[in-house]
This record gives C-alpha cells, structure tokens and sequence, in this order.
C-alpha cells in the first residue's frame, strides 16, 4: 500500500463524483460496444468468398465476437499473417 502525504488525495478522491458525466461515460461505452457487435454481425453476413477478400475468416470473426477486449486486435493479427502468406 503506497503512503500518501497529509496534502495528497486518494485514489478514491480523484474519481470524478460527478454522477452525470459518469452517465455519460456509460452511455458513451454502451454505444461503443453496440456498434462493435453490430460490425461484427454485419462481417458474419458476408459470404467466404469477401471475407477472404479481406483477409479473415469466418472462424476469426467468431473469435473476436467471443473476445470483446481483443477482437479487433485478433482481426487485424489475422489480416497481418494472411497478407503475409
């Protein structure tokens, strides 16, 4: 546990106490993960012949919809190793 000064405030004290911006951060993320999912979806509509044309799968696809955090991170590691081949 890291000591802090008498004139320091706490982590706890630095997070913003405002509820409406953090509302509004929560809103922000919901609609960041929305359109995600709903990019992803649209990638799953397209037949194997334009995923390729990218550069993914369908199996990779599916991978980034079930990791959330590094799905498009896994999409372009995919892209990057098949432009390569």
């Amino acid at each position: 546990m890291a000591l802090s000064l008498h004139g320091e405030r706490s982590l706890a004290a630095a997070a913003s106490a405002n509820p409406f911006a953090a509302f509004m951060r929560w809103i922000a993320k919901a609609q960041a993960a929305r359109t995600r999912r709903v990019a992803l979806s649209a990638l799953l509509e397209l037949d194997h012949g334009r995923l390729n044309d990218l550069g993914i799968s369908r199996d990779d696809v599916t991978a980034a919809i079930a990791a959330p955090v590094q799905g498009g991170r896994l999409l372009n590691t995919a892209r990057a190793l098949r432009a390569r081949a």
